[in-house]
This record gives structure tokens, sequence and C-alpha cells, in this order.
């Protein structure tokens, strides 16, 4: 046998071993844990997958297929305008307001298209971390000081964290940079506007589907009782676009709009059954449509194919060790509370961890940290939870790996850990 070759294999085999031999079966813990990581995986695929995965695998199937790697070059690449490249990708990824797994379709996207590491790691921190709705109900349950002090740690770490990154791997993206400078100059199909605006009407169709209401009263309140009217006024933009720019045919179109507005108004307490329809009738249209809308969906398919299987492992995981929010698995959270009742480096690096093990969507932080503060959690560990949670988790960690590799992922997973902690450190000492 070849240790050299074949080492990694025998280390998992021999872990996989000693955990089946080893683990307390006949506890009811165990059995939690297995209830609990089925249940986070049921969770995920209802709550997530089909209003918010999906639709993103389609916006990365778009820019993969219709925003010319030139343009991505212009903005995001290696030699454009650090101003520019860095203030594109923290505000492109705070107007998604996705989650840590959510985001990760639309990172592989725009890196595989030429975005340097830097824009692409703060665009990756930027979508989950800045959500404005979040931050605003962070301020109104947690309390304004907690509120403010994510906004800012949040807004702050995008960038930070995204030009470490580039520093670090310098050499590697100079000369990622140089080989593309190298390759013959890529057409652009198409103007950058009728680009950005496909990836601008699918975004609004994800952002509105998903839309989170930040108290009864409000801009965000309204949007969010108009959500599905705002939805629906998104595809019937990108419908228009995808007939009088990509060349599909008009009866197409109109017919699958038809048959989602008649779902719409057969089932309207249900607004999943006309959302998913509408998903299906994209797709079909799209694969009978031209070589640019095949490619879009090629584009999706291959990215689920990457990061679908990954997702779940990651998630069975965290559901086993940690459980759902206000469940436990085979880790019981009074561990957790009882390591976090100060503001001391261990007590902020244990709520930065944890938080970045654990999977949630992104505002369930909230409820969690104020449930953690109820049972002894300090400020400061509360901030670094916060800072660390909605950006990283087990299966974000996985599937990032399978995209940017071991040494880049475990260098951003180490900056977002340490700057969390930090941060929440100091602003222990200042809140009191």
């Amino acid at each position: 046998m070849d240790w050299k070759r074949d080492g990694k294999f025998v280390l998992i085999v021999v872990a996989v071993f000693l955990m089946f031999y080893f683990v307390p079966v006949d506890t009811g813990r165990v059995g939690s844990a297995v209830t609990e990581a089925l249940a986070l995986v049921q969770w995920y695929v209802r709550e997530h997958m089909l209003m918010g995965l999906l639709p993103a695998l389609f916006i990365a199937g778009a820019v993969s297929a219709f925003v010319s790697k030139a343009s991505v070059m212009r903005y995001l690449g290696a030699h454009a305008s650090k101003f520019v490249s860095y203030a594109v990708a923290s505000v492109s990824g705070c107007i998604l307001a996705v989650c840590s797994c959510t985001i990760l379709p639309l990172f592989a996207g725009i890196y595989s298209r030429g975005a340097g590491l830097g824009p692409a790691t703060t665009f990756l921190y930027a979508g989950p971390a800045i959500n404005v709705i979040a931050i605003f109900l962070t301020a109104r349950v947690l309390g304004a000081q907690l509120g403010v002090a994510r906004a800012a740690g949040a807004i702050v770490f995008s960038i930070v964290i995204g030009l470490i990154m580039h520093f670090i791997f310098n050499h590697e993206e100079t000369a990622r940079a140089e080989k593309q400078l190298a390759e013959p100059r890529p057409e652009v199909e198409r103007p950058l506007r009728q680009s950005l605006a496909i990836f601008a009407s699918t975004v609004a169709v994800l952002a509105f589907a998903n839309w989170h209401a930040a108290g009864d009263t409000g801009i965000s309140h309204v949007i969010y009782t108009a959500r599905w009217p705002l939805t629906g006024a998104s595809a019937i933009v990108l419908g228009v676009i995808l007939v009088r720019w990509f060349g599909l045919r008009t009866w197409a179109v109109v017919g699958a709009g038809a048959a989602v507005t008649a779902l719409a108004l057969l089932f309207p307490g249900r607004p999943l059954i006309p959302f998913l329809a509408g998903m299906a009738g994209l797709t079909v249209v799209a694969a009978t449509g031209t070589r640019e809308t095949r490619d879009w969906l090629d584009g999706s398919w291959d990215l689920a194919k990457d990061i679908l299987p990954l997702l779940f492992a990651g998630i069975l995981i965290v559901g086993a060790m940690l459980g759902r929010p206000g469940h436990e698995g085979l880790i019981p959270s009074a561990w957790v509370a009882g390591l976090v009742g100060d503001n001391s480096i261990l007590s902020n690096l244990v709520a930065a961890v944890a938080s970045g093990l654990m999977y949630f969507c992104t505002m369930t932080e909230i409820p969690i940290v104020q449930g953690l503060m109820g049972a002894g959690m300090a400020k400061g560990p509360a901030l670094a939870f916060l800072l660390a949670g909605p950006a990283v988790s087990l299966p974000n960690i996985l599937i990032l790996r399978s995209v940017i590799g071991t040494r880049k992922t475990a260098v951003y997973l180490a900056l977002v850990l340490v700057m969390s902690t930090v941060t929440g450190a100091l602003f222990g000492l200042l809140a009191g």
C-alpha cells in the first residue's frame, strides 16, 4: 500500500470505524441526534431549497452563460481598480441577503468567470453577513449597541477579508491574472446592460420571494405584504428580457406565465405551487430555446451536481452534532451557553466557532442569540456569534473547499473566526 496515496483514505476508514464502534447507540441522545440530523435536512429542503437555493443556481447559471468573461474581468478581475472591484463586490453581495449556502453558487459563478479572489471573497462574505433587514432586527430585538456593532463589523469584515485573501494569495492571483491576459480577448456577445438586466431580474425574483418583514410597520413590512405581486412583476420583466434579447419564443413564455397566473389564482394561500410551476416553466422554455439558454441550464446543472451532495452531507452532520435551533443534538446546548458567559477571548472564540459550525438561515441567528443571552451569554460573544454564524457554516466550508481548494478555504475560515473573536472581545470591553 502506498501511504502517500492511500493514507487519507485509511484515516477516514479508521475514524468512521471508531465512531461506529464507540457511539453509545443505546442512549436517548444518539437517537435524538439522528432525528435532528434528518429534521434539519427536511427543514432546509422545505424552507430554503425550493425558493432559495434553486433560484440561486439559476442565477449562477445565468452568470456563467450570459455575463461575459470580459465584463467580470473589467469590474472584479485582478487588474480592475481596487476601489471599483471591492465596492461592486460588497454592494452586489449585500443586495442578495441570502444564507451562507445560497451565496455559494453565485460565488462559484463569478470566480470561475475570472473575478479576483479578493473581490470574490468580499462578495462571499457580504451576501449572508450584510443583510439590512437582519441588522435592523438585531438592533430592535437585541439592542441598538449590538445592531450598530454588527452593521459596522460586517461591512468592514467584507472588505478586509477580501483584501487579506488577495494579499496572502497574491502570487497565485498574479499568475492567474497573467494567464487570463495571455488568453485571446473574449468576445462580448451582447451589451453589458442586457446581462445586467437578466441578472437584476432573477435576483429580484429571489429577493422578493424570500423577503422577511422587519417588524409590523415601515417599508420592509410593505414589501413583505406585497412580496408575491413584486415577485410576479419581476418574473414578467425576466420573461420580456428573455423574449426580446435572448430569442425565446413569445408564445412559450406567455404560455408558461399564463399557467403560473392560473395556479396563483387557484391556490392563493399556497404561493409555493405557482412559484415552483414558474421554475419548471422556465426550465422547459429555456431547454427548448436558444444555445445561450441551453448553456444557462447546463451551467446551473453543473453547479448543482457539485454543490448539492456536499450541502446535504454538511447539514446532516450539523444536525446530528448541534441540532436545530431550539433543539439539541449530540452536543448539549448548555455546554455552549456555559462557555460564553464572559467577554474573554476564549468565550468569544467558542461563540464564533460554534456559530461557524451551525447552519441556520439568515435572521434565525437573532432568536438564537436572544435565547443564549437569556441563558447568560455576554455581549462580546453575542457579537462574535452574529458576525461569524451567517457567513460560514459546515456545509458552506465543504462546498467552498471544492471551489477554491483547502488552503484558501482554511484561510478564509480562519479570518472570519479570528476577526469575529477579536471584534467580539473588544466590543465586550467597550460595552461593559
